[in-house]
C-alpha cells in the first residue's frame, strides 16, 4: 500500500471509525481500485491538509452533500463523522437550516431526516452506556 493510503487510511478510520472502513471493504470488493482511489485522493490528499481542522471540514462537507439533496448514504457517515469530531445536534440542524437558504427547502428536508434519524442512534447509544 501506497504511503497516501496508508495516511487516508488512518484519516478516514480517525472520522468514521469502523462504518467508514466497512464501507471502503464493500466497496473494494467490487471495484478495488476505486475504494484506493477514494481512499487515497479524499482522505489521503484533501482530508489531511492542514489549512482546515477536521471539525470545519465535516461542517464543509455535510453542507456540500446536504445541498446536493441526493446523497444521502454519503451525507450519514460524514454526519457520524460530525459527531465524532465534536459537532452538536444543535449546530448540526443549523448546518442544514443554513443549507435551505441556498439549495432550497426539498434538499434541506432530507438532509434534516438523516440528521435527525443519525443524533437520534447517537443519544440513544450514549444512553444505553450510562
Amino acid at each position: 500500500m501506497s504511503e497516501r493510503y496508508e495516511r487516508g487510511l488512518a484519516a478516514l478510520t480517525a472520522l468514521n471509525g469502523p462504518d467508514g472502513v466497512a464501507v471502503i471493504d464493500k466497496l473494494s470488493e467490487f471495484a478495488p481500485a476505486f475504494g484506493e482511489q477514494l481512499v487515497e485522493f479524499i482522505f489521503g490528499d484533501v482530508y489531511t491538509r492542514p489549512q482546515l481542522d477536521l471539525r470545519t471540514r465535516q461542517i464543509v462537507t455535510i453542507s456540500a452533500l446536504a445541498a446536493m439533496g441526493f446523497a444521502l448514504p454519503q451525507l450519514e457517515i460524514h454526519v457520524r463523522g460530525g459527531l465524532r469530531a465534536g459537532l452538536t445536534r444543535e449546530e448540526l440542524t443549523e448546518i442544514i437550516h443554513h443549507v435551505a437558504a441556498y439549495s432550497g427547502f426539498p434538499a434541506a428536508l432530507n438532509a434534516m431526516a438523516v440528521v435527525r434519524r443519525v443524533c437520534a442512534e447517537a443519544e440513544a447509544a450514549a444512553a444505553d452506556t450510562h
